[in-house]
């Protein structure tokens, strides 16, 4: 079977994806994925093809801005996300995909959450398609900007208008129950998959990591832009202040540990670790709440200290911190690095705390593997 994988460009949306285009390869089938053309070096780095099609990232953004206006942009309004992911996209990106699309003759589609030309593509070319969802319960009000902005396109090319922005026949969801906030889609058919922390592919050696210490290892992951390295020193050197062995995750080359005033022996800085390999020997994890790091640290058992960069974020910390996995902190901007040492402590001091992470652990090892929804999959589409 050909399967033609669609994802937004954004390195977070596809990671989640390659453990089911793994899967489906390993089992005998063609496995392809579209967007835009920057994503070519994590896609061919996984020994698969990639059909540039649609914008990139700069290009989505710089027209939603011309849309919507650069204060959508600050405040993330669901019309400014709604237009970044799905009108920009679709209108600039439909004809080319569907062009490729004709020209790779896939059997079936499978897109991320985010991705909305699949789903076109899908609907347009009357083929099985599967979506896979992080986090299927967006809220309200960006659901209904999605699905209005969503509507409008697939109607104005003679398709049906999907059900709450979701088209297909299959919603992969990747969200353990005990973190679930969605309800049914009508039309739909939910398989549940289990989420997977990032792996390097076969055959690329471990990234060389500094060495267990006995003291208990905290890492911490954000989007660390440049601008952002002043709040990291100073979070750091809070978090320095407890027993602990820091790593640290950022976006660009990072300045030694000694830049930050701190101990070397006591900070490992890395720029991309795959994420099954950064968690081992974690005790906590701080991160602001994205589903990639969620799923991460509580499939290894991990607890976390959930410091959300935008209040859209906090759906997951509430969820994380109502199953006693973690704690959740108001808005980045709003907490001080004293704060969240503090929580860090909590968590450590604490045993609830990593044996409630430890029961998410065993729930989402419970859930179906990627090798048994592919095998699912390809039965189902025939």
């Amino acid at each position: 079977m050909r399967i033609l994988m669609f994802t937004t460009p954004l390195l977070g949306h596809f990671l989640p994806m390659l453990p089911l285009a793994r899967e489906f390869r390993k089992q005998g089938h063609v496995v392809a994925f579209a967007s835009a053309a920057p994503m070519a070096s994590a896609v061919e780095s996984e020994g698969l093809d990639l059909i540039a099609v649609g914008p990139d990232k700069v290009e989505m953004l710089t027209e939603a801005i011309k849309r919507i206006g650069a204060e959508g942009l600050t405040s993330e309004s669901p019309q400014f996300v709604a237009e970044f992911f799905a009108g920009v996209r679709l209108d600039l990106g439909a004809d080319d995909a569907l062009v490729a699309a004709r020209s790779w003759a896939p059997d079936m589609i499978v897109s991320e959450r985010c991705d909305f030309l699949g789903p076109m593509v899908a609907a347009t070319l009357k083929l099985p398609s599967a979506v896979i969802a992080t986090d299927p319960a967006l809220e309200p009000d960006l659901l209904e900007a999605l699905a209005t902005s969503v509507g409008s396109r697939f109607l104005v090319r003679g398709l049906e208008a999907p059900v709450d922005a979701l088209s297909g026949r299959w919603l992969l969801d990747l969200c353990p129950p005990s973190l679930h906030g969605a309800a049914e889609v009508p039309g739909v058919e939910r398989k549940v998959l289990r989420p997977e922390p990032h792996q390097a592919p076969e055959g690329v050696p471990p990234v060389k990591r500094a060495a267990l210490t006995g003291r208990p290892r905290v890492l911490v992951s954000f989007s660390t832009g440049s601008n952002e390295m002043e709040r990291l020193g100073s979070l750091l050197r809070s978090l320095s202040t407890l027993d602990v062995d820091l790593v640290a995750t950022t976006s660009g080359n990072p300045a030694p540990p000694e830049g930050f005033g701190l101990d070397p022996d006591r900070l490992e800085l890395v720029v991309f670790v795959p994420a099954a390999e950064l968690l081992d020997g974690v005790s906590v994890v701080v991160h602001h709440g994205g589903s990639g790091t969620t799923f991460g640290a509580a499939a290894r058992g991990i607890p976390a200290v959930v410091v959300p960069d935008r209040p859209t974020q906090q759906g997951w910390a509430q969820r994380l911190e109502a199953a006693g996995a973690g704690l959740v902190l108001p808005v980045g901007d709003q907490v001080s690095p004293e704060e969240v040492a503090a929580a860090v402590e909590r968590l450590l001091s604490d045993p609830g705390f990593t044996v409630a992470a430890q029961r998410l652990r065993d729930e989402i090892a419970a859930m179906p593997t990627p090798a048994e929804v592919a095998a699912q999959l390809v039965a189902a589409a025939g």
